[in-house]
């Protein structure tokens, strides 16, 4: 099914253009055009009433109707709509029916529906309950667990048609089911556990006992819910998916010891179960922090591609740690200087800041882009000198040299040294940098877009980054952050063809990750931990890498502050394979505040960084 091509400006005036269109076409006796246009129109706007008053217009009785809007493959969206509206005046209400969730399927938040043949409470008496079904079923398959909100209007009619049927038909357990199924994803508990207990006394099964038990979940009733999903299993013992749920069912209710023995059970007969192997992964993860289960998850995920549920638990706690998906926000004093000007509510015009010491070139360049008009003078450089590469001042490690820099210094001043990038790649930046990413081998597979810019593109994004797509000059800090980490992504990409060991985007990177304490630091450490992740021959290197990385820092914060000491912390326990005294050492830098879960990292008396928009899809499994 093709898409109408996407207009700008207001829907309801473009559908409005397409019906001028339309009747101009009709004046001239041109059926077809005119039936184009109208479809065009029911696209722009699937509820607009001249519409659909032009379409009866069109079709009336004419022996045409329907070959004025044919669906044969690739079928116009449009062109779908209209008929199903022809159709449903003709009586066909359950070819229309079908046509419309087809619709729906295609663009789940369309209002195909919200219309008044649907609407109408007696489309219930005109579609047969088992046939209601079966379509009810095929568009549960695409909508997301809950729906979101901007979806909600166009689903609203079916719930409401099928409200309807099951008035209609009080002991039909499918009609039931599916109302309860539809009602709890747009969170309506009452009705969804309603619908479910009387689907399971009308036809006791495995269906209508996980769609009871799921909606007592919803409404954290754990131990009812328990109870149910037990009454399931008796319809089929052994059923993975329900022992699955089991298991993140007591995980949810602080059982999580209980809920591990759940799948084990599982894993037991099947070691990589679609299932159960993932939601191990996930509560493994979570009883001991160590990132090597949602390495192996990953590893699977790779070779298994079609696992929706796998995917959905490594995004999930993906979600929950910085650098496997959110950035960290910075906590540099410049930075929280900043944050307190822009949110006084006499901001000063101009001012001087003197800072302590060097601080990463990165922040420094935030501060300036978001108030100009003040001058920032550092005070003092400590020892180690932070504006030194690590192989200058520590050596020990396996970094000898650094070849490639972005930073300069003139005194305390820094200075980039890698030239602008081009307009194309700052638009390519700026374009990628406005997302985030559910996990890193996501990330790694979303930066392939970069992989045509030039080394000396990404290298300049990283110190002259492109203005975020919105004049707020808050948002500063955490933009360049996120270009860099972008940029860090592609550089992962450059001239992939050659052997790790000698390549120059390894050799890069290194040199990024060692050379002047900086944002950039972090970004391109987390280039190579990503390439850990989907590269499983690379990950001795990289874990020898940044660990080496984050000890140099431990070193230097004995004697000076080390602002990125935590985001480098949480980078050492993303990486695969990471040495376990290392290890250790990066969860003793984080254990007062315990960044890794719920709680950013900062320290005492920091602001708390806004958190990037979480995207936690929650899983279906056809049956509820």
């Amino acid at each position: 099914m093709t898409p109408a091509s996407e207009g700008t400006g207001d829907r309801r005036l473009e559908a409005e253009g397409e019906l001028s269109m339309a009747r101009l076409a009709l004046d001239d006796g041109e059926r077809q055009h005119a039936a184009d246009h109208i479809a065009n129109a029911l696209v722009c706007d699937p509820t607009f009433p001249d519409a659909h008053e032009l379409l009866t217009v069109l079709t009336g009785r004419a022996d045409d109707r329907l070959d004025l809007f044919p669906v044969e493959q690739p079928a116009f969206l449009g062109a779908v709509v209209a008929r199903a509206h022809v159709l449903a005046a003709d009586g066909e209400h359950s070819e229309a029916l079908e046509l419309l969730v087809s619709a729906q399927c295609h663009q789940p938040a369309g209002r195909w529906a919200d219309i008044p043949w649907v609407l109408d409470t007696a489309l219930a008496t005109r579609v047969p309950p088992d046939e209601l079904c079966a379509l009810a079923a095929r568009l549960l398959r695409v909508l997301p667990d809950p729906i979101p909100s901007d979806m909600r209007s166009g689903v609203q009619p079916y719930l409401s048609l099928v409200r309807n049927s099951a008035g209609l038909w009080p002991q039909h357990a499918g009609i039931l089911w599916v109302a309860s199924v539809l009602s709890r994803r747009m969170e309506s508990w009452d009705e969804a556990l309603d619908m479910a207990l009387r689907s399971e006394k009308a036809a006791p099964s495995l269906q209508a006992s996980v769609a009871v038990a799921y909606a007592y979940r919803s409404m954290e009733r754990w131990a009812d819910s328990e109870r149910a999903f037990l009454r399931a299993l008796e319809h089929d013992p052994g059923n993975a998916a329900v022992e699955t749920d089991i298991a993140e069912l007591l995980a949810m209710s602080g059982r999580a010891e209980d809920g591990l023995t759940w799948v084990e059970r599982v894993l037991k007969r099947e070691p990589y179960q679609e299932n159960a192997f993932p939601t191990a992964c996930g509560m493994r993860f979570a009883r001991d922090g160590d990132v090597r289960h949602l390495v192996e998850l990953a590893d699977h995920l790779r070779e298994h591609p079609g696992n929706s549920h796998a995917e959905g638990v490594l995004t999930s706690w993906s979600q929950r740690r910085f650098w496997l998906g959110p950035v960290p926000a910075p906590s540099e004093s410049v930075v929280n200087v900043l944050s307190q000007v822009l949110e006084a509510e006499d901001k000063p015009t101009g001012g001087t800041l003197t800072v302590s010491a060097p601080e990463p070139p990165s922040a420094l360049l935030a501060f300036d882009r978001s108030l100009p008009d003040f001058t920032l003078t550092i005070g003092g450089v400590p020892d180690p000198d932070p504006r030194s590469t690590v192989p200058e001042v520590f050596s020990s490690g396996p970094v000898r040299s650094v070849g490639t820099r972005v930073w300069d210094y003139d005194g305390t001043e820094a200075r980039p040294s890698a030239a602008p990038p081009s307009p194309d790649a700052a638009r390519a930046l700026q374009d990628i940098a406005q997302q985030g990413w559910p996990h890193l081998p996501a990330a790694y597979d979303q930066a392939v877009r970069l992989s045509g810019l030039t080394l000396d593109d990404l290298l300049g994004v990283l110190v002259h980054p492109p203005a975020p797509p919105e004049e707020d000059a808050a948002t500063w800090p955490e933009w360049i952050r996120s270009v860099q980490a972008w940029a860090c992504l592609g550089i992962a990409h450059h001239r992939a063809d050659q052997p790790w060991a000698g390549s120059d985007r390894r050799g890069v990177l290194v040199d990024l990750a060692y050379g002047p304490e900086d944002w950039v630091t972090e970004a391109a450490l987390l280039g190579l931990v990503t390439t850990a992740w989907v590269v499983p021959d690379t990950r001795a290197d990289v874990a020898e890498v940044v660990g080496w990385r984050f000890i140099a820092a431990m070193e230097a914060s004995r004697t000076r502050p080390v602002t990125i000491l935590e985001s480098l912390a949480l980078l050492t326990l993303a990486t695969p394979d990471m040495n376990s005294d290392v290890r250790a050492l990066a969860e003793r830098v984080l254990a007062p505040g315990d960044g890794t879960e719920d709680e950013p990292p900062r320290s005492a008396g920091e602001i708390k960084p806004r958190w990037w928009r979480r995207v936690v899809p929650r899983r279906r499994r056809g049956g509820a």
